[in-house]
């Protein structure tokens, strides 16, 4: 796509509302915007104003009365001259505006064009460009910190010093080199490894925190699982603090998985409330427990439901060992408001999904397991892209070899291609040197308009 073109778009979301947006950026924003609109006298266009102006037709007349905004460069989302155009929000209205801009000499923008042409004129840096997109379609308000924290550049400023340092290393190694036969000193095998230390520890915490940083962005799922009857459904409804579940005395009611999400401590979880388990000879309940099975296995943590009115069965056994051997899970003692049939031998945590005791703790234990660390904050630089972790883990890698190859004594000619191979990565992070086709991936998943 061309980047000096000037492209327009609308910019709030499709449907009827109260007002829409239409965004034009590029050199010619401002002629576009003539061409289509009637101010009251000469447009001035003075730089972060609004004015009245009327929205026309083919013919001259008035189709809306609109507020229209200038962003003069480089002091714009683009660091393009950027017109934002606010109509009311009648589609058939933003459609026309944007028909009379491309009539005007405009060109529709692609998706995610706004955001790329502030990336390339250096407006943002690439971290900051992909934190738009979370912030557009984050789902929980510790999400949208989250990327409202990496728009503002956390993870750049965690990974400058790092960068800098490893760079203070290149730089000293080819000095070495260029400088060997004038008798300039060259650094010791311990001021290299003295270097290449901290460089390393503060990789390492980059990469760790992905762990925390993967469950922030993409959530995760939780499945409730249990015998029939145990109040798995309540449970699922007590979590989400609505009846979503249909719960009767019937055993056997929920036939197939129930799904919904809701919000634990800001990190979006997919509820799921699962058939329940037992020996049957009915098809399609059968089909049911295979499902729940299923469930089971896709989760990231499963809560085991246990009646404690009703006391443990060899079938609450058999599914607890299940679940452990899938990885975490929890173990809820449900309808410990009612008198224990006999007392447990399991480590569990009593609940009563009807009038609500334990639920809050549930929770708690269920942060516990997301989080044993607690919460990483926004400002220390949280990586919650998978393309990230792993440039930063391809930099670790190349570190690690640097190190190793000092150990062994190996000329500094051949530890600079290791450092060189760590920097590279970095550089790729923040988009110093990105390939065309990395950034198209990542602008293509951007809404238009933005």
């Amino acid at each position: 796509m061309s980047t000096r073109d000037t492209i327009v778009a609308i910019s709030t979301p499709p449907g009827a509302g109260g007002l829409g947006v239409v965004r034009l950026s590029g050199a010619g924003s401002r002629t576009v915007a003539e061409g289509l609109l009637r101010f009251s006298g000469a447009p001035e266009w003075k730089p972060w104003t609004a004015t009245l102006a009327e929205l026309l037709d083919e013919g001259g007349n008035t189709v809306d009365q609109v507020v229209v905004t200038y962003f003069a460069a480089p002091r714009s989302y683009t660091a393009e001259d950027v017109v934002e155009i606010a109509c009311h929000g009648s589609p058939v209205v933003l459609r026309h505006c944007v028909a009379r801009a491309l009539h005007g000499g405009a060109r529709p923008a692609e998706p995610g064009e706004f955001t790329l042409r502030a990336y390339l004129n250096g407006r943002i840096d690439l971290p900051q460009a992909e934190a738009v997109h979370d912030l557009i379609t984050a789902t929980t308000l510790h999400q949208a910190r989250i990327a409202a924290q990496q728009m503002e550049g956390s993870v750049s400023r965690a990974l400058a010093p790092l960068k800098a340092q490893l760079v203070e290393l290149i730089a000293l190694l080819e000095a070495g080199i260029d400088f060997a036969e004038d008798d300039v000193s060259v650094a010791s095998s311990d001021q290299i490894l003295g270097r290449i230390r901290p460089i390393s520890v503060g990789l390492t915490r980059l990469i760790e925190s992905f762990r925390f940083g993967k469950l922030v962005h993409d959530g995760l799922t939780l499945a409730i699982a249990g015998r029939p009857n145990v109040g798995k459904s309540s449970l699922f409804n007590a979590l989400l603090q609505r009846d979503r579940a249909i719960v009767t005395d019937i055993p056997g009611t929920t036939r197939d998985t129930v799904s919904e999400t809701f919000s634990l401590e800001g990190i979006p979880v997919r509820l799921v409330d699962t058939a329940g388990i037992r020996s049957s000879s009915d098809v399609v309940e059968k089909l049911g427990i295979e499902r729940s099975f299923q469930a089971m296995a896709d989760a990231d943590i499963t809560i085991v439901v246990i009646d404690l009115a009703a006391g443990v069965e060899a079938e609450d056994r058999q599914l607890l060992e299940r679940a452990a051997g899938q990885g975490l899970h929890l173990v809820a003692g449900n309808k410990c408001d009612l008198p224990e049939a006999a007392p447990v031998d399991l480590p569990l945590l009593p609940v009563s999904a009807k009038t609500g005791q334990g639920i809050e703790e549930l929770q708690r234990r269920l942060v516990a397991l997301i989080a044993p660390d607690g919460f990483a904050s926004p400002q220390s630089g949280l990586i919650t892209s998978l393309r990230h972790e792993l440039l930063l883990k391809e930099s670790l890698e190349s570190l690690q070899r640097t190190a190793t190859a000092v150990t062994f004594g190996l000329p500094h000619e051949m530890l600079l291609l290791d450092c060189y191979s760590a920097l590279r990565p970095l550089d790729a992070l923040t988009g110093a040197t990105t390939a065309d086709d990395i950034l198209n991936h990542i602008f293509s998943t951007f809404c238009i308009g933005k």
